[in-house]
């Protein structure tokens, strides 16, 4: 065994060993599909923390010539495969974290570093095939398959580091992506190759320096979404064992949106919450607020605008196909979004195109990022939103109206009202402090039409429900009277306790006190 070259068992063993694993093994099943096809190239990239690298060193342990994994994987999912004997330890692996090599050197000599490193290891095993000293990786590995016939399966982690780390160097990336080309693309040598980052593969101009790749990112993960995060029914299953509450941890640390799987958790949080018995957002142990204020100061058209949106619980049409896969050319808002959903901060539903603050652990990021970036209007909204909440729970209508006022006052500059749509999401801004109570849901079906905001209880609050209609340059009494008519409560069949209807209407023709509201409170 080597530390680049068939790196053997060792890291899967310490993860299966640890506390918490949640079996990801039907992975391999998907892996071992690609196999010398013409899917062989994979690139899957994820957020920080979404368990990247420990896909890795459990692809390692099970491809690894010269090691015996059967026994890690012993009950297990893919020891039910039909597939699983016939690739288990059958390759030369070589396994590479960019990152190590990045750190090693100051210069463009990344790519010559990691070559000596891996030739050394190859002379260790194959040297009478690669006898010159000044032969490349890609010209040994060759002469060994010639020889041999001998197969390899590459292992890439961190691919992307050097678009990130690097990202004024355009030639150091471009040489970098030449090299992997060479390396990878149409090589006999090849098996499979299994390359995972946070970033896509790295556009130039309108083509990919590495389009032999088949992408799967948080876009969309195509066949491998189960394997991105933890699974709703993994998360309730360790609720179970942890005696944590589920609708307190979908609170925290869902919302990361496939086809399929509607409910991806974030697995590093999730894990931290279980072993530490608390719920927190334990993000910023992985990346700094700084990097995301970057991003949302950028001044492009609207973008400030659709963080305020999403605060207030709306989605944001995004146009995820401009973007060039790296964190400095940016040409619109929506490249700098896309960005976001890359880097975990956003979820994204392929289904419907739109991006969205995914939950309670992301929305303490974003305040975070705010309250040092000058979003002095918004955080004042922020503050304010405790004593809203307050005030409505005490049923003074009233009072509510005029924080409404205000709320709208501070955010003018960067959210207009124009319609019902945009009245809710000023709402839900305003509301902000709810969400460490209530589940906020926009647009709630209720059989007979949708209320407009539902804030449900989370368990063990005590709280109250409440139902909330809004309507733009109407009455508050239209808008009570909408709730009771269609019968919006009966939506609310496995809740039982106090409910308060709450109609807001916005009037444009009353600059001074344009929302009005009515309270009313009802028991089922």
């Amino acid at each position: 065994m080597g530390i680049y070259l068939n790196p053997g068992n060792k890291g899967f063993r310490e993860s299966v060993s640890s506390e918490i694993y949640v079996d990801k093994t039907g992975l391999i099943a998907l892996t071992n599909k690609a196999v010398n096809t013409e899917q062989k190239y994979i690139c899957v990239s994820r957020p920080r923390r979404f368990g990247k690298s420990m896909a890795l060193k459990m692809l390692a342990a099970y491809y690894s010539r010269g090691c015996d994994s059967a026994d890690l994987f012993r009950g297990r999912v893919i020891e039910r495969d039909e597939c699983f004997q016939k690739h288990i330890n059958r390759y030369d692996v070589i396994y590479v974290n960019m990152q190590q090599f990045l750190i090693g050197v100051e210069n463009q000599a990344v790519t010559h570093y990691l070559e000596q490193e891996v030739l050394e290891e190859l002379r260790e095993e194959y040297g009478g095939f690669i006898k010159q000293t000044d032969v490349g990786l890609a010209d040994a590995l060759k002469r060994i398959y010639a020889r041999t016939e001998k197969e390899f399966i590459f292992l890439i982690d961190e691919w992307d580091c050097v678009m990130r780390e690097r990202q004024e160097s355009e030639e150091m990336q471009k040489q970098y992506l030449d090299f992997l080309r060479k390396l990878l693309k149409d090589q006999p040598y090849v098996a499979l190759v299994y390359m995972t980052g946070i970033l896509p593969v790295k556009k130039y101009g309108q083509h990919s320096a590495l389009n032999m790749f088949w992408e799967y990112s948080m876009i969309n993960q195509f066949a491998f979404e189960e394997y991105t995060g933890f699974t709703e029914t993994e998360v309730r299953i360790l609720c179970e064992q942890y005696q944590m509450d589920f609708e307190e941890t979908s609170s925290w640390y869902d919302g990361y949106r496939f086809k399929k799987f509607r409910h991806i958790y974030n697995p590093r949080s999730v894990v931290a919450a279980m072993s530490c018995r608390d719920f927190s957002s334990y993000w910023t142990s992985t990346e700094t607020y700084d990097a995301l204020k970057i991003y949302i100061d950028m001044d492009f058209d609207e973008l400030r605008s659709d963080i305020v949106k999403m605060l207030g619980g709306e989605s944001i049409r995004v146009n995820t196909l401009t973007y060039q896969n790296d964190m400095r050319n940016f040409m619109v808002k929506d490249d700098v979004l896309t960005l976001l959903i890359h880097l975990g901060y956003l979820g994204y539903d392929s289904q419907t195109e739109e991006a969205f603050i995914p939950n309670k652990e992301i929305v303490r990021e974003f305040e975070n990022a705010m309250r040092v970036g000058g979003w002095t209007e918004v955080m004042r909204v922020l503050k304010a939103s405790e004593k809203l909440l307050e005030d409505t729970l005490r049923g003074d209508a009233d009072s509510v109206a005029a924080m409404l006022d205000n709320a709208h006052t501070e955010v003018a500059s960067v959210l207009t009202y124009n319609d019902e749509n945009s009245l809710g999401c000023a709402i839900g801004l305003a509301y902000y402090s709810a969400r460490k109570d209530y589940r906020l849901i926009r647009e709630f079906p209720t059989g007979k039409g949708f209320a407009d905001v539902l804030f449900l209880p989370l368990p063990h609050t005590n709280k109250p429900a409440l139902v909330v209609e809004l309507k733009y340059d109407r009455t508050v009494t239209a808008a009570i009277q909408q709730i009771k008519n269609r019968h919006y409560t009966q939506a609310l069949e496995n809740y039982s306790g106090e409910i308060l209807l709450v109609g807001i209407n916005y009037d444009k023709d009353e600059p001074d006190k344009p929302h009005s509201c009515v309270i009313e409170k009802i028991s089922r």
